[in-house]
C-alpha cells in the first residue's frame, strides 16, 4: 500500500521566474496543483517541510495529502525540479486524485536477493529497467514492486512479464528486460611492447663505402697503378717520356 503524507500548501497570488525567485528567497517552493478538470492553482510550500514529507520515502508512489486554505485533499508528485548544482526542490507538480477513479503512475523496481550466477560464478547483475507503469485504484498503490533474482545465473534475465502486482495493471510492455547476469568482465591483459629494432642510419653506410673505395684506390696507387689524369682528361706523362703533339687537319673539323 502507498504511504501517505501531509503536507500543507497556501495559495501563490503572483506568478512568473521573479516570484519564484522570491518564493525560493523566503524558504518556499513554488507549486501547482492540477487534475480532474480543475483549474491549475500556483501555490507554495515550505521548503524544509517538503524536504522532510518526501525522506525515506518514494516521491512518485507517495500519497500526498495537501491542505490548502483548510482544505485537504489527495495527491500524487507528478513532477520534481531540482537545481541543477544543488540538491534543492525548486519546483513540484501536484496531481489531484479521487478515491473512486484509478489512476496511472510509475513505481519503482527493487531487486531482491543475490543471484546465483554472482555467488557461484563471478557474474554481475545488471539492473535495465528500474520503473514501471501501472494503473491503480489510489487505495492499491503499492510503494514499490520487489523482484527476486536469486535464482539467477549468468545468461539468465527476467522480464516485465515476471512481476507480480495485486490489484494493478501493467502498462509496461511485458517483454522489456528488468535484470539481468552478465558473465564477469575479463581483465585486460596488456601485451609487452616490442623491443626497438636497431636502424643504421643511412649516412653510415654511405660513409663506409667511400672509405672502402678510398682505401682501395690508395691501395692500388701504391703498386703502381694508373697515374692520375691531367687537367683536361688527359693522363700526364711520366718521367723521361716524351709526348707528341697531334696536330689537326687544315680545313676539317676535329673527329
Amino acid at each position: 500500500m502507498a504511504q501517505i503524507v501531509s503536507l500543507a500548501a497556501s495559495p501563490r497570488t503572483t506568478t512568473g521566474k521573479g516570484a519564484a525567485r522570491q518564493a525560493r528567497f523566503q524558504g518556499k517552493v513554488p507549486a501547482v496543483i492540477y487534475g480532474h478538470g480543475r483549474e491549475t492553482q500556483s501555490l507554495e510550500v515550505e521548503a524544509k517541510a517538503l524536504e522532510k514529507a518526501l525522506t525515506g520515502v518514494e516521491p512518485a508512489s507517495t500519497i500526498i495529502e495537501l491542505a490548502v486554505d483548510g482544505t485537504k485533499t489527495r495527491t500524487l508528485i507528478r513532477e520534481i525540479q531540482r537545481h541543477p548544482i544543488r540538491p534543492d526542490i525548486i519546483h513540484v507538480d501536484f496531481y489531484e486524485i479521487h478515491a473512486e477513479e484509478k489512476v496511472k503512475l510509475r513505481v519503482p523496481v527493487h531487486l531482491a536477493g543475490n543471484p546465483d550466477g554472482v555467488r557461484n560464478a563471478g557474474g554481475v547483475l545488471d539492473q535495465v529497467t528500474r520503473e514501471v507503469e501501472i494503473e491503480v485504484m489510489p487505495d492499491n498503490i503499492p510503494d514499490r514492486v520487489e523482484l527476486d533474482v536469486t535464482a539467477l545465473k549468468i545468461g539468465d534475465s527476467l522480464h516485465v512479464r515476471d512481476l507480480n502486482i495485486p490489484n494493478a495493471t501493467i502498462l509496461t510492455l511485458a517483454d522489456l528486460t528488468i535484470a539481468t547476469v552478465v558473465p564477469p568482465r575479463a581483465e585486460e591483459v596488456t601485451a609487452p611492447a616490442p623491443e626497438a629494432a636497431t636502424e643504421v642510419a643511412e649516412p653510415e653506410l654511405i660513409r663506409k663505402v667511400r672509405e672502402d673505395e678510398e682505401e682501395g684506390e690508395g691501395a692500388a696507387a701504391g703498386e703502381g697503378g694508373a697515374k692520375p689524369e691531367a687537367k683536361g682528361g688527359t693522363a700526364a706523362p711520366a718521367k723521361g717520356e716524351k709526348t707528341e703533339k697531334v696536330e689537326k687537319p687544315k680545313g676539317g673539323k676535329e673527329s
